[in-house]
C-alpha cells in the first residue's frame, strides 16, 4: 500500500504571490503545445505558419480556461457556485472539466479559422495531435493536489489519499488518465497525424480515443462527490459525457474517408 506524498500545492512564492502546482502544470502544457505546433507548422501541408502559432494558443488557452472552468461549474458543480459565485475566479484550487474546455476549445478554433481564412476542420486537425500534452499535464497536477483520486481497490499500488473521506487505498486514477489520455493519445495522435490524412479524420481519431480512454478510467475514478453515480450504480458524468464524443468521431472518420474515397474514384 502506497501514501500520496501531500505535495504542498504551492510550487514557490513572490512576494505575497503564490504560484501554485497547478497553474504551473497548465503553463507546461501551453508551452510544450506551442513549441509541438511550431514543429506542425512547418510541414508542408500545415494550415498554419509558426509566426501564427502564437496567436493559435492565445485563442485555445482562452478556450480552455473560460471553457474548462464554465463546464465544471455546469456539468458537476452549479451548487458550489450559486453559493460562492467568487468560486468561479479560484481555479487555482482546482475545478476544471475537460469536456466543458472542448466545448470552449471548438469555439476558440472556429474563431481563429475565421480569422485566418481557414477551414474549421484544417485548424482541428492541426491542433488535435498537441492536446494530448496539456491533458497530461493537467492530470499531472490532479495528483499533485491529491484530487480526483480512485475508487478503493486491493491492488499492490493502491494508494492512501489523506484528502479522501476515509483511510482506504485506492486507484492513482490520475496516474491512469496521465497514462492514456496523456501518453498514448499522444503517441497515437502524432504517428497517425505525421502524413496528410483525409480533413476531420485526425479530429475524429481525437475524440474516439479520448472519449474510449476516459469511459475506461471512469471505472476506476471515484466519482464526483455532489454527482455520484447516474444510473445503475456504475454510470457516471464523465462517462455520459465521453459517450457521444466516440460517437461523433466515428461519423468525421466515416465522412472523412468516404470523401477521399469519392475524390479517388
Amino acid at each position: 500500500m502506497l501514501r500520496h506524498p501531500q505535495f504542498d500545492p504551492v510550487a514557490f512564492s513572490l512576494g505575497p504571490l503564490k504560484v501554485h502546482w497547478y497553474g504551473l502544470t497548465y503553463l507546461v502544457g501551453f508551452v510544450v503545445g506551442w513549441w509541438l505546433g511550431r514543429i506542425r507548422a512547418r510541414k508542408p501541408w500545415s494550415p498554419i505558419n509558426e509566426e501564427q502559432m502564437g496567436d493559435l494558443l492565445f485563442y485555445i488557452a482562452l478556450g480552455v480556461v473560460l471553457g474548462g472552468r464554465f463546464g465544471y461549474v455546469v456539468f458537476y458543480n452549479f451548487e458550489t457556485f450559486l453559493a460562492d459565485p467568487l468560486w468561479l475566479l479560484r481555479v487555482w484550487e482546482g475545478g476544471m472539466s475537460f469536456h466543458g474546455g472542448l466545448i470552449g476549445v471548438l469555439l476558440a478554433m472556429w474563431w481563429f479559422g475565421r480569422k485566418v481564412n481557414r477551414h474549421f476542420f484544417q485548424i482541428a486537425d492541426f491542433v488535435a495531435p498537441l492536446v494530448p500534452v496539456g491533458l497530461g499535464a493537467g492530470r499531472i497536477g490532479n495528483f499533485i493536489n491529491g484530487e480526483l483520486w480512485g475508487r478503493p481497490t486491493d491492488v499492490s499500488w493502491g494508494m492512501v489519499f489523506p484528502q479522501a473521506p476515509d483511510l482506504l487505498p485506492r486507484h492513482p486514477s490520475q496516474l491512469y488518465q496521465f497514462a492514456m489520455e496523456g501518453v498514448l493519445l499522444f503517441i497515437a495522435l502524432w504517428w497517425f497525424s505525421s502524413k496528410p490524412r483525409p480533413r476531420m479524420a485526425v479530429s475524429g481519431l481525437f475524440l474516439v480515443l479520448y472519449g474510449c480512454f476516459r469511459i475506461v478510467a471512469e471505472f476506476y475514478r471515484q466519482p464526483d462527490a455532489q454527482l455520484g453515480y447516474l444510473a445503475w450504480g456504475w454510470v457516471t458524468m464523465g462517462q455520459l459525457l465521453s459517450l457521444p464524443m466516440v460517437v461523433a468521431g466515428l461519423i468525421l472518420m466515416v465522412f472523412a474517408y468516404g470523401a477521399e474515397r469519392s475524390k479517388a474514384s
